[in-house]
């Protein structure tokens, strides 16, 4: 700062009497008066104010000296003004205020009226332009002599700036006095004032100096009674000050209650060590009435730490009040999911904003004004601190670290209560009677509001107590390091035993509720299926106390006085906990008679124990672990990407043995128990037609096991193990479909039945096949193919009642398992799901498939979508193995539908063959159709009817068309077996064809007798008609071949072949040789 901006007079040597400043005040407000006493030294130093003094007394001696210009004054040719430059500069220079020098304080510090704006211009053009005279090592006389020098070396040009600019700075400061002449006015009076205080001053420096002179003087003389009176007197001071310590002492437990009553235990803190430092001092040592209170000090020194240690737990545990907003229960949970859309920030959770806040480089300050308690975090750091500022950081540390396994067995087992207490027992005893364990299994509506009630809620304690520990860890992280202390795993591993612990409870739950292994009855009385009967007496449990202290009679006064002078006892002794106790007994024995019979064996099972919880149970488990990953303190030993490495080990040891075994053992149930293969009674919930009750069973499970696969890493294991299961069904099909075509012979051997015999014949499994598959008019030609067939090979080895699978069941039997496995092969290749090949060769080069598990939360936490289509995934190779099983499927249920086909056929075959075999030779007409007629019109209403309900339309249609044909050729193909006939035995065969005509036509709309008809309509005509017809026409409209006319002539004469009479038997053999001759020649000549 310069000489004009410190107010300093311009005197290079620091110079600046009194007179000069008393002869400026004399000058007030006059400013030709500025100069006046002055002399002038030759050759003395000046500065901007003597030389506007001198300039201005040269001015009133030659009044003309501004008019003087370099063409009024030609002796003085060098000092040439250039016009306009001072006027140019000054007014650049005034544009602002404010010099780049100047900050915004300094640039209004001579006023803000005129004066102080011109000073300010004035100072400004000053920097500007004579910066260099504003420095310490400026010598005036070297700038007078270089203004004086008008050579090219000196500054003789700028006299007359230099002139102008005093002129200016004269100007400005008579503008500064006008503007101040009342402050100038004010100070003179008040420096009179100062003056007289300061004489007044001396006055009385004077009379004390003379005061302890003559006190020195009266000291100098010996008195040896004030030696004593001294020594009274500190001995008088001194006990008045024990006795101040001892009120303030007395004074102190009453603060410390107050305190430890208002929770505000950094006061109390200070109030106990103030105390204790008090009553240790060694002037209070001995002092017997402070005994009782050095007792009591020591002892709420102990009851303290207790009352903070327990305070703590009571936060970190979610005892307290307090801490209810730190979690969630499932529903309010649920609400809470569905209302956010699953996407709200865990960064809004409060513990985040604490530890963002956190500041532990300072002491904590107890704020008296709010409640300690409403911040349950902030309570929590405030304990930590007290804690540390007692000295017992360590011991609390280590009592968090020993009761950590207690306490979280009480959180889990209390929530497990809970949640029991919610949901009522039926929901899961619904099941108990029912000694089906694959209905138990599939059946989840109970179970899955239970299992998620107890595990969102369990797991959200576990966050905000996994939280509270957070905190903890990183106050105790914070104190160490202002307190310059080593960061040991003694102070800073209470996570990782937490951690630790949450493993070991995660497991146990997992084990418990998917481990079928042991004792199916649930745990921690659970009541057994025997003992549900409310009229049974039951032995009574002796771990149960038979009464309460509590239902003594409350109104006895000896027991209430007892009771008052304890917790009197109590308040005084420590204060504080009488309150706490007595809030915290209810809930103790409360506990403890729900925990008395979990110590040795556990946690109450709520849901029986099955591998379809599996399903459940991870979703929120890994929700919280990856909840846990935002938690975990980075300086922590645990590793963030191990967190899920135990549910690894657990799946590989635990789950995937007990998931095989129970595959094995539902899938083996589904298809032996005795109603396997009975019709499904709500089969009309998954398919169109009826099928077995073990295909709907077993697409169920592989459907469940397929949803499990989405909560559970990918294992093709799984996959080949679902395969297996299904071959193992398929053989299970194949072998019930060979019982249903086997019969046992004579002689103890297994036969196939004539229609399953068939079926593995080649070429009439290719004719039946093929009519299957062939939709165009090529199927007649087929059908006569296939009757053709069929007779030629009954003709070969003749039917028997038990080739024929004649029985309904049977039928019934064979239309389910077609149904049924057509049904399974469609619902089985919806499952069919190919992983991409980049994932297996990525999991075949990870290692071992199992090992490499990797755990992920789709969505992020997210509820399972119920509409995503549910998939069993394969690789290619497993899709090879899984097509051919589902292929099997099918082919089983093809061999199936072909042998309803042929068996139908056998039948009729069979039973037509019975007609065949009956006595036509009558005295009388026949009124009635043949039996064997009428039990095959019975057969085939029952068979179609059984068709009709239980196979779709098309496979109806298969089987059913045809009939007529087959019927209309074997009985002209096969009527050589009719060993003798009269006119009576041909109308009864006729009615025989009427009836089988008129029953076919409720079957099988299109079929017709016709050639059947007609063949004995000429038996009825005779031989001898059926000569003339077939010379008239050749045979052409009787409908018949040469071979089928032969037999119906041959038919005609079977009554006289067969006549005991030789000469009428000879005579017929005679007629029919002929009667065959002349039919050959007819026709052989047409």
């Amino acid at each position: 700062m310069s000489r004009f901006q410190n107010g300093t007079n311009g005197y290079t040597n620091g110079h600046h009497d009194q007179e000069g400043s008393a002869r400026h005040e004399e000058g007030y407000g006059d400013g030709s008066s500025v100069g006046i006493g002055r002399q002038n030294r030759v050759g003395g130093y000046g500065s901007f104010h003597s030389n506007g003094v001198v300039e201005e007394s040269d001015h009133q001696q030659n009044p003309n000296a501004n008019d003087l210009t370099p063409e009024s004054d030609p002796s003085a040719p060098h000092w040439r003004r250039r016009p306009g430059r001072w006027d140019r500069e000054w007014s650049d220079s005034g544009r602002s205020r404010e010099a780049p020098g100047l900050g915004t304080n300094e640039s209004h510090r001579y006023g803000d009226g005129p004066g102080g704006r011109q000073i300010e211009d004035v100072v400004q053009y000053i920097q500007d332009k004579w910066n260099f005279m504003t420095k310490e090592d400026c010598v005036p006389v070297h700038v007078t002599l270089q203004l004086m020098d008008h050579s090219s070396l000196g500054r003789g040009n700028d006299y007359y700036d230099f002139q102008d600019t005093n002129k200016r700075l004269q100007k400005a400061m008579k503008a500064i006095v006008n503007e101040h002449h009342q402050g100038f006015n004010s100070s003179i009076g008040t420096f009179h004032k100062i003056q007289s205080s300061i004489q007044s001053s001396q006055i009385r420096v004077r009379t004390l100096r003379e005061s302890l002179l003559h006190a020195k003087s009266n000291l100098l003389v010996t008195k040896p009674e004030l030696k004593g009176l001294a020594a009274t007197s500190q001995n008088y001071e001194d006990m008045l000050q024990v006795i101040g310590q001892i009120e303030k002492i007395q004074l102190l437990p009453e603060q410390l209650d107050a305190k430890i009553s208002e929770k505000h235990f950094l006061s109390a803190v200070d109030v106990l060590e103030d105390a204790l430092r008090l009553i240790r001092r060694s002037n209070l040592e001995n002092i017997g009435a402070l005994a009782d209170l050095q007792i009591y000090f020591s002892n709420q020194e102990t009851s303290l730490t207790d009352i903070l240690v327990e305070e703590l737990h009571d936060h970190l545990y979610l005892k307290s009040p307090y801490c209810q907003d730190r979690w969630k229960s499932f529903a309010s949970k649920t609400v809470e999911l569905i209302e956010s859309g699953l996407d709200a920030p865990s960064r809004t959770r409060p513990i985040y904003r604490f530890l963002g806040n956190l500041d532990t480089s300072t002491l904590m300050i107890d704020n008296a004004s709010q409640n300690p308690e409403s911040d349950s975090f902030e309570y929590i750091h405030m304990l930590i601190e007290s804690l540390n500022k007692m000295g017992r950081l360590e011991v609390a540390v280590e009592r968090m670290e020993n009761r950590l396994p207690m306490e979280l067995f009480a959180i889990v087992d209390k929530t497990n209560h809970e949640v029991d207490s919610r949901h009522p027992a039926y929901l899961r005893t619904q099941n108990k009677d029912s000694s089906n364990k694959l209905s138990l299994d599939l059946d989840n509506s109970g179970r899955t509001d239970i299992l998620h009630d107890l595990l969102w809620t369990l797991y959200s304690k576990f966050e905000a107590i996994a939280e509270g520990h957070r905190a903890v860890h990183a106050v105790v992280v914070g104190i160490l390091q202002r307190e310059g202390l080593r960061q040991s795993s003694r102070m800073l591993g209470g996570f990782k035993e937490l951690w630790k612990l949450y493993q070991s409870e995660i497991r146990s739950l997992l084990h418990d509720y998917l481990a079928t292994d042991g004792n199916q009855v649930y745990r921690s009385g659970q009541i057994a299926v025997g003992s549900a009967n409310v009229f049974q007496r039951t032995p009574r449990d002796k771990s149960k106390r038979v009464f309460k202290l509590e239902q003594i009679d409350a109104a006895n006064t000896g027991i209430a006085n007892e009771q008052q002078e304890l917790d009197k006892i109590l308040q005084s002794s420590v204060p504080g906990l009488v309150s706490k106790s007595q809030g915290k007994s209810g809930v103790d024995k409360t506990n403890r008679n729900l925990n008395h019979d979990n110590t040795a064996i556990g946690h109450k099972l709520l849901v029986e124990p099955s591998v379809f919880n599996i399903s459940l149970l991870l979703p929120p488990s890994l929700s919280f672990l990856q909840s846990l990953r935002e938690i975990v303190p980075p300086d922590s030993d645990i590793a963030i990407s191990t967190l899920t490495s135990f549910l690894d080990d657990f799946l590989i040891n635990v789950f995937y043995p007990q998931f095989e075994e129970t595959v094995t053992e539902l899938c083996t149930q589904s298809f032996m128990e005795l109603d396997a293969f009975q019709e499904d009674s709500r089969w009309s919930d998954y398919a169109r037609n009826p099928i077995f009750k073990g295909a709907s069973t077993i697409f169920s499970l592989v459907k469940v096991f397929c949803e499990m696969f989405d909560t559970i890493p990918q294992d093709q294991t799984f996959t080949q193990l679902i395969i297996t299961q299904l071959v193992a069904y398929y053989d299970k099909c194949c072998q019930w479909y060979k019982a249903l075509v086997t019969h046992t012979q004579v002689d103890g051997a297994l036969r196939l039945k004539t229609a399953a015999a068939f079926i593995g014949n080649s070429d009439i499994q290719n004719i039946v096949k093929t009519l299957w598959e062939t939709k165009d008019s090529n199927r007649e030609d087929l059908r006569r193919k296939e009757v053709e067939l069929l007779v030629a090979k009954t003709n070969e080895t003749p039917l028997e009642p038990f080739d024929i699978i004649s029985d309904r069941r049977s039928v019934v039997s064979l239309c389910l398992l077609y149904t049924s496995m057509q049904w399974l092969a469609s619902r089985l290749s919806q499952l069919r799901h190919i992983i991409p090949d980049k994932a297996v060769s990525a999991s075949q080069a990870s290692g071992k498939s199992r090992q490499s598990s990797r755990w992920t939360l789709l969505g992020a936490n997210k509820m399972q979508d119920d509409e995503r289509p549910v998939q069993l995934p394969m690789t290619r190779d497993s899709a090879i193995a899984f097509d051919g099983v589902v292929s099997s499927f099918r082919d089983l249920a093809m061999t199936g539908l072909l042998t309803l086909h042929v068996d139908i056929r056998c039948g009729i075959i069979h039973m037509i063959s019975r007609t065949f075999n009956a006595f036509y030779q009558l005295e009388q007409p026949a009124n009635e159709p043949d039996p064997s007629v009428m039990s095959l019109n019975a057969d085939l209403l029952s068979f179609d009817d059984n068709v009709v309900h239980y196979l779709p339309s098309d496979e109806h249609s298969f089987i059913i068309t045809g009939i007529g044909l087959l019927i209309d050729y074997i009985l002209v193909a096969d009527a050589s077996k009719i060993s003798v006939m009269n006119q009576n035995g041909c109308g009864r065969m006729q009615l025989n064809i009427l009836v089988l005509q008129q029953n076919l036509k409720s079957i099988e709309e299109d079929a017709s007798l016709v050639r059947s008809a007609q063949f004995f309509e000429l038996f009825a005509e005779g031989a001898d008609a059926i000569v003339k017809r077939a010379k008239e026409t050749g045979g052409k409209d009787l409908g018949l071949s040469l071979e089928e006319l032969k037999e119906v002539v041959e038919l005609c004469h079977s009554e006289g072949l067969r006549s005991t009479q030789r000469d009428v038997a000879m005579q017929a053999k005679r007629t029919l040789n002929d009667h065959l001759l002349q039919l050959s020649e007819s026709m052989w000549n047409s």
